[in-house]
Formats: C-alpha cells, sequence, structure tokens
C-alpha cells in the first residue's frame, strides 16, 4: 500500500471517529438536560469528554510508544465501540451519571485519534508534513457533518430516541477500526525510524527554540479558540439579544473556517515556511479579538468568528509541523504526549472557564483575557526570530 492510499485511510478512519465529538457538542447539552433536574450540570458531560481528551494523551502516547500505533489505534476503536453502545444504554435508562462516565470515554479514545497526525506526518518527507497534518484536519471537516447527522436517526427509531445515534456511532467506530487495520503498518511504533537513538532528556530537549515556539502555537491556538467558540453561543443569544438560529449557523461556518483551510495551508506553508504561516495566523487571532470587540452586531460574531477559525488551522498545521523536527525517534513518543497534554489541557481550561468568565465579566473582558495568549505566543516568536537570525 502506497504512503499517499495510507493516508487516505487515516484520513477515512478520523472522519468516522472523530464524529463522536460534534455528536456530544451537538446533543450532549441537550441530554445532560434531560437527565439530571438541574440545569447547571446539563454540560458538565460535554466538560467530562474534554477533561477525558486531557488525562489521556499522555498514556496514549506513551502506550503507542511501547507497544506501536497499530494495537493502539485498533484497540481505541474497540474502546469506542463499547462506549458508544454503553451511551445508548444509559441514555435509554435515563442515567446522567453512565452517560458522563461514557463521554470521558469517548474523550479517551479522542486523544487516540489525535495521534492520528503524527503517523500522516511519517508517511512523507518532512518538507511535505504540513500538507499531510493538513490533510488530517480536513477529515476534521467531514466529522463536523457526520456528527450531528447521527443525531437525526432518533426520528427514524423515535422508541430509542437519542440512544440511536450512539448505536449509529458505533457503526462508525467499528468501521474506523476495520479501515486502521489495513492502513496503519503492522510495525509502525513512534519510535522505530532510528533504534540507536537514545532519548534525550527535558532540558535537552527544551534548548530547542522551536520546541517551545511549536508548543506554544498549538497551546494558543486551541486554548484562545475554544475560550472564545464556547462563550460565543451564549453571549450572542444571553448578552446580545441575537436568535438561537444566527448562534447556531455562525458556529457552524467557524467549524467549515478551522478546517476547510486544510486544502491550501499544508502548500502556504511549503511555499511561505512554517514561521510566516504562523505569523499570519498570530494575525489573524488578533484581527478576530479585535472585530469582536468593536461592536456585538451579528456580522461583528460572523467577522471574528471566521477569522478566529483560519488562524487556528495556521497555528495548530504551522506548530504541529515545527513540532516534528524537534525530536528524534527516541524521543517522539513523550515529546508528543507532552505537546498533546499541554495542547488538549489548556483546551479544557479554556472550555470550562469561559461561560462563567462571560457571565461575570462580560464579551469585552473576556477577549481581553483571551488576548493576553495572543501576547505570550508574540513573545515566543519574537525570541525565537532573534535566536535564529543571530545563530
Amino acid at each position: 500500500m502506497t504512503s499517499a492510499q495510507r493516508l487516505a485511510g487515516l484520513m477515512v478512519a478520523q472522519a468516522l471517529a472523530l464524529s463522536s465529538a460534534p455528536l456530544m457538542v451537538f446533543i450532549g447539552g441537550l441530554i445532560g438536560a434531560q437527565l439530571h433536574p438541574d440545569p447547571s450540570f446539563s454540560t458538565l458531560p460535554i466538560a467530562a469528554m474534554i477533561i477525558g481528551m486531557a488525562s489521556a494523551v499522555w498514556p496514549a502516547s506513551r502506550l503507542a510508544g511501547r507497544y506501536g500505533r497499530r494495537p493502539v489505534f485498533v484497540g481505541a476503536m474497540l474502546v469506542g465501540v463499547v462506549s458508544s453502545l454503553l451511551a445508548a444504554f444509559v441514555v435509554y435508562q435515563f442515567s446522567f451519571w453512565g452517560f458522563t462516565a461514557s463521554a470521558w470515554l469517548f474523550g479517551c479514545v479522542g486523544a487516540v485519534i489525535q495521534q492520528f497526525r503524527f503517523l500522516a506526518m511519517s508517511f512523507v518527507p518532512q518538507d511535505q508534513q504540513a500538507s499531510a497534518a493538513s490533510k488530517l484536519l480536513l477529515a476534521g471537516l467531514a466529522s463536523a457533518f457526520i456528527g450531528p447527522e447521527l443525531s437525526s436517526l432518533a426520528e427514524y427509531f423515535p422508541a430509542l430516541g437519542f440512544a440511536a445515534a450512539f448505536v449509529g456511532l458505533s457503526l462508525c467506530m467499528l468501521l474506523a477500526g476495520v479501515v486502521l487495520l489495513f492502513v496503519v503498518p503492522v510495525k509502525t511504533s513512534v519510535n522505530t525510524a532510528i533504534k540507536e537513538a537514545e532519548p534525550r532528556s527535558w532540558p535537552e530537549l527544551f534548548r530547542q527554540p522551536d520546541l517551545i515556539l511549536a508548543m506554544s502555537a498549538a497551546a494558543v491556538a486551541y486554548v484562545v479558540m475554544s475560550f472564545v467558540m464556547t462563550a460565543t453561543p451564549l453571549s450572542m443569544t444571553t448578552l446580545s439579544g441575537h436568535d438561537v438560529g444566527d448562534a447556531k449557523w455562525i458556529i457552524q461556518s467557524h467549524i467549515v473556517a478551522m478546517f476547510l483551510p486544510s486544502l491550501f495551508t499544508g502548500r502556504l506553508v511549503g511555499y511561505f515556511g512554517i514561521h510566516r504561516v504562523m505569523l499570519v495566523g498570530l494575525l489573524l487571532f488578533v484581527c478576530s479579538l479585535c472585530i469582536g470587540a468593536y461592536d456585538e452586531s451579528l456580522l461583528h460574531y460572523l467577522g471574528s468568528l471566521i477569522l478566529l477559525g483560519v488562524g487556528w488551522n495556521f497555528l495548530f498545521v504551522t506548530g504541529t509541523a515545527l513540532l516534528a523536527q524537534c525530536y528524534q525517534s527516541g524521543d517522539a513518543a513523550k515529546v508528543q504526549g507532552m505537546n498533546d497534554m499541554l495542547v488538549f489541557g489548556t483546551q479544557a481550561i479554556g472550555s470550562l472557564g469561559s461561560g462563567a468568565i462571560l457571565l461575570m465579566f462580560g464579551w469585552q473582558a473576556l477577549l481581553l483575557i483571551a488576548a493576553t495568549g495572543l501576547v505570550w505566543l508574540a513573545l515566543v516568536m519574537s525570541w525565537n526570530y532573534h535566536l535564529r537570525h543571530n545563530n
């Protein structure tokens, strides 16, 4: 099987397996409200999914380094099948805490799915790694449509209600596992390329300015995006008086803006270089916050969220591509694990804290707090630029 075929298979598997996240975002709060008498608990299952991902990224990378990617990836899909069927059962039985536990398992599976991009980059030469990473992100666009569409199964099986959506999700996970059996090489491990390479210590690794920049770019991309995106529907409907329908299509536009640029992000990186495209991503984030702060009209929300999505894509793709240049075979597992733990840990903090900050301090203050992340990234980029040009 050629590298292009393996990459295409990974895209299919990611589109199927990652559909759990948009499905949970779409109906997780609705189910939570149905299953728990206190409305303040309604979004707890979604929070549990994010926490599950943040808590599992480090073990997932270490397991992949120890046992190889193939058994870990396929095993995760089997866990996804079980957690999907568990979710269907507990929803049918009206068990809120059972549903929360299954959501946590979805997050753990999601942590393994995030490792797909590193395998995709291993299929291609270094100058094509950004393109490979961006193609994997493009699969997220399909997931954004597959996930919510699964909820429509409730209309065809009214006796099951939303439980039918999770039965459908179990089939997606099963199909993803079958695809991975064919596309992931049998002997693929995180640490296989150069067996002789000795793992380096953390102080030695962090002497690389590009490693700090790569992790900072990906982490800032996720925390700022999640922080603003999570608060947007609440700000639009509660504080700005817009309709729920308006908030829905603006969030959908934002999701499209997150993944659609993957069609050309890799080529931009190949032409202009990682650091220049990363700078453009940072500037798009700055423009997004400025537009959002200027006014709270429908048009300003739309412009702000679209730029937020495109900026996220540029920063996450360039951060991932730069990270791949900062480790050898012996340190791959721990560097990838540390990166994802930082990225998705900050995402969890951003998602969980945004609603409370919005209601306590308002939309303008929330955007100002988000800007602190951009200041940090700007400082790291300036420091990195200074070191690269002086050396």
